[in-house]
């Protein structure tokens, strides 16, 4: 079996695990996990146990203590244990102790998470209104916590990708502002392409440092499209989807504005744009945090901004982490307070600062934090244009088949019509297995 089959075969795994398994051991408690219920009166009160992919490394840990002290000191009831993991591990540290029948009371998890596991019964509704909700968050950032009108999970910190540009580069060629559209992306990134004899020195674009999934949906916002319909169809293989993934292949193989093999997400020679590599990028926020760290002089300087991807509409990448809570707690009182903690302001504020993301409380458009990072401030101001990934239960399935769809496109393996028919084709095969 070659990587790519075993890879399929152990997300079909894991999903499963989620739609049988999970569910079986779940059903089986007949109730919560095991153990007696301190808090049935109401009261934060038993010992909880909580999953979490961020607060990572030792100074992670610290912060996480740190908060932990003060929850505590709230809820002198309650203890907390803590499961630190990653994204890479979380999902199966999430279906093994549902099929285990002892899952977590905190469920810390991404955008996109929410209806795999909420439509499964794994998560409580935390009995939230919207309405209040949006008075503390965007709107945009509440949407990713709802499945089926209710609240499943509230927002901790938000991951986002937008395009970035070179304003030296920019200036150099005669260009004064970020593009408007897909046709003029193009026309600069191929004025702005160098190369050395044959040998490319500097991608006019760069669509290929980031994950490829999430290169592409900005673009596919951006044209008017979506992912799936209001009935929960497939929908990215639409004629919008198809533009843009057009887009990214004419990039590479018509304008040769970049190469594959020019770069990779997490390439250890750093970001291109950073590096001056690259004029213009679809990139992630922490971009400026690369800068802070090699090239301080490019924020000192300005030498770099930000603008929204946009053709028919503007939109940003949103992703983040989220707080759910299980269905079957022991102590739903505890748990539900633990994860309304961590989604509050300054725990939010916080964790964002130490892993330099972007906050998902709107209050923290105040802080010191987000005024000093101008990538983290620019998300914050143009949330109205955020989009979030998933929107059905076989979301974590279907995503994984996006990378390999859009590297056919961009060798030149499929058109990107049948690239995204095929993964549309099985989108639908995923969702028909529940």
């Amino acid at each position: 079996m070659d990587a790519t089959a075993m890879a399929l075969s152990r997300r079909r795994l894991l999903a499963g695990v989620v739609g049988s398994a999970g569910l079986a051991a779940l059903g089986a408690c007949g109730g919560p996990a095991p153990g007696k219920s301190e808090d049935s009166d109401g009261e934060a009160s038993g010992e909880i146990r909580l999953v979490t992919p961020i607060y990572e490394e030792e100074a992670g840990k610290q912060l996480l203590d740190s908060l932990l002290a003060e929850f505590t000191r709230k809820y002198p009831k309650v203890k907390v244990q803590v499961d630190h993991t990653n994204y890479g591990k979380l999902n199966e540290k999430l279906t093994t102790s549902l099929a285990s029948g002892r899952p977590y009371d905190v469920m810390m998890m991404g955008v996109g998470w929410v209806p795999p596991f909420a439509a499964k019964g794994v998560l409580a509704d935390l009995g939230e209104s919207r309405e209040s909700l949006d008075k503390l968050y965007n709107s945009r950032v509440v949407e990713a916590g709802v499945w089926e009108d209710k609240v499943y999970a509230l927002p901790v910190m938000l991951d986002t990708r937008f395009g970035i540009y070179r304003k030296d580069f920019f200036a150099e060629a005669g260009l004064s502002e970020p593009p408007k559209s897909f046709e003029e992306m193009r026309a600069y990134a191929k004025k702005l392409t160098k190369r050395d004899g044959k040998k490319l020195t500097r991608a006019g674009i760069d669509v290929l440092a980031i994950d490829l999934r999430q290169c592409f949906l900005p673009l596919l916002w951006a044209n008017g499209g979506d992912l799936f319909t209001p009935d929960k169809q497939v929908a990215f293989n639409s004629p919008a989807g198809v533009e843009a993934l057009s887009f990214m292949t004419d990039v590479i193989r018509v304008d040769k504005s970049e190469e594959i093999g020019f770069t990779e997400p997490g390439a250890a020679t750093g970001i291109p744009l950073v590096q001056g590599r690259a004029a213009m990028m679809i990139g992630h926020h922490n971009t400026w945090t690369e800068m802070e760290k090699t090239k301080p002089e490019l924020i000192s300087e300005d030498k770099v901004g930000a603008f929204l991807v946009s053709n028919k509409r503007s939109a940003i990448f949103q992703g983040g982490t989220l707080a759910s809570v299980s269905a079957k707690s022991a102590h739903p009182a505890a748990a539900t307070a633990l994860a309304k903690f961590l989604a509050g302001p300054k725990a939010s504020l916080a964790a964002s600062e130490q892993r330099g993301n972007v906050p998902a409380a709107a209050s923290a458009m105040d802080s010191e934090y987000v005024k000093k990072n101008g990538f983290v401030q620019f998300a914050m101001q143009n949330m109205d244009s955020a989009f979030s990934e998933g929107g059905v239960p076989a979301w974590l399935e279907i995503r994984e088949g996006f990378k390999p769809a859009i590297e056919s496109a961009l060798l030149g393996k499929r058109s990107p019509k049948q690239a995204l028919d095929d993964l549309a084709a099985d989108a639908d095969k995923a969702m028909a297995r529940g």
